[in-house]
């Protein structure tokens, strides 16, 4: 792993992002207790939004139908029926 600071980064990014395609890890220290890595974003990365998420699990429930338990009391009541 290449610890780089995030001027270096700055000042030589095109050259840090062809590392990371090639695959070496790179973290950037921004300050004492501030750090970021860099890795690429693959056909497998999903990227939404949280509202986005949560309504695509709210549509799933909706179309294929489910239980929804937000309770201890739902959820004691889903096992007694199972």
């Amino acid at each position: 792993m290449l610890v780089i600071s995030s001027r270096e980064f700055r000042d030589r990014q095109k050259s840090y992002l062809d590392k990371v395609d090639e695959g070496m890890e790179i973290l950037i220290q921004r300050s004492r207790n501030k750090s970021y890595k860099i890795v690429p974003v693959t056909e497998d990365d999903t990227l939404m939004s949280k509202e986005d998420f949560f309504a695509k699990i709210d549509r799933a429930i909706h179309e294929k139908g489910g239980t929804i338990i937000n309770n201890k009391e739902a959820l004691q009541a889903y096992f007694d029926n199972l």
